[in-house]
């Protein structure tokens, strides 16, 4: 089986698709730990209405989408914040396609668009409850540090130097065929 990784049009039905079930996820997740049920369905459209990825689209940004075996199974986006920094959003894979390499394969993806849009630094969010992404995020040379933007549910700020210079270069896509 073979990863796939390549540039998505932010309003394609993939990516439709791949943000209604990473929102979905995240936001279920989130109220089942808080309030002990899932996401108002109507809450869930709005919500997935109001964000749809327009800071993901070029130039200054990217939505990447992972297949495994020829089928859509995750993706991750960019967004140049500054000329130096770019934010990593909505990185995801689905329930089936997890535990097969994909995660750092993705985050190695989006790391070398962070690149080619001429970023230096990366950096991103993440709540206390998504332990799989923090355990990813580490291994992969992210390092945790200060509150770096007021997002509401965000408990978890990492950055990560893309130049090298702080000894850990970008996720190796071995493996993976980036288009």
């Amino acid at each position: 089986m073979t990863w796939i990784i390549a540039p998505e049009p932010v309003d394609s039905p993939v990516a439709a698709a791949l943000w209604r079930e990473y929102y979905t996820e995240v936001s279920d997740r989130w109220y089942l730990l808080h309030e002990g049920r899932r996401t108002d369905p109507a809450e869930l459209e709005r919500e997935i209405a109001a964000e749809r990825g327009t800071e993901l689209a070029p130039p200054t940004g990217r939505l990447l989408v992972a297949r495994y075996d020829g089928e859509p199974a995750g993706s991750a986006g960019v967004r140049l914040l500054d000329a130096s920094t770019a934010e990593l959003k909505r990185v995801f894979l689905r329930p089936g396609a997890r535990g097969r390499g994909g995660g750092p394969l993705l985050v190695g993806a989006a790391e070398e668009a962070a690149r080619a849009l001429g970023a230096r630094r990366m950096i991103l969010d993440t709540r206390g409850d998504l332990v799989e992404a923090r355990a990813l995020y580490a291994r992969l040379g992210y390092r945790e540090g200060a509150r770096h933007n007021d997002e509401p549910y965000a408990e978890h700020w990492f950055s990560k130097d893309l130049t090298g210079a702080d000894g850990v270069t970008g996720a190796d896509p071995g493996g993976a065929r980036l288009s």
